[in-house]
């Protein structure tokens, strides 16, 4: 391009206000019609989407056994991560009460088998208690259990 044909575009799009795009010419290493493995365009969606943290919690969630061993697993169950809580319900009370002294250690246990989880503190909560709502003996606008347990 000569200088009167640049000074020319330009007096143009100055005249006009508006300028030619520059065509980008973009380099493929493949034809859009060979194939390609399903490995490499599954790691490239997961690195677009950001997907990186969900997939690490969904690792974590199912190799729970693996990563607090065989005894804290039957007595537990991770139920959901939310802003890096992880929240885990125990089988009793007392699992919750033992495992919440023991939680430092777990967590570390935790990052370091699960890097990209991103749990930054745990919640360990009993079992649900049953009830008194509903069912086949209650009664509307009752006051509820009293005498129950002896």
């Amino acid at each position: 391009m000569s200088k009167r044909d640049l000074a020319h575009d330009l007096f143009q799009s100055y005249k006009t206000g508006f300028t030619k795009k520059k065509k980008v010419i973009e380099e493929r290493t493949q034809t859009p019609g060979d194939p390609t493995l399903i490995a490499n365009v599954l790691s490239d969606l997961i690195q677009q989407r950001d997907w990186d943290s969900g997939l690490a919690e969904g690792t974590l969630f199912a190799t729970w056994a693996q990563v607090v061993g065989p005894e804290i697993s039957q007595h537990t169950t991770p139920l959901s991560m939310l802003d890096g809580r992880l929240l885990v319900q125990c089988s009793s009370t007392a699992w919750a009460t033992q495992l919440n002294l023991v939680g430092p250690s777990l967590l570390e246990k935790i990052r370091s088998s699960a890097p990209g989880a991103l749990v930054e503190s745990l919640d360990f909560i009993g079992p649900q208690a049953p009830s008194w709502k509903r069912g086949l003996r209650t009664i509307s606008n009752g006051r509820g259990p009293r005498d129950t347990y002896g």
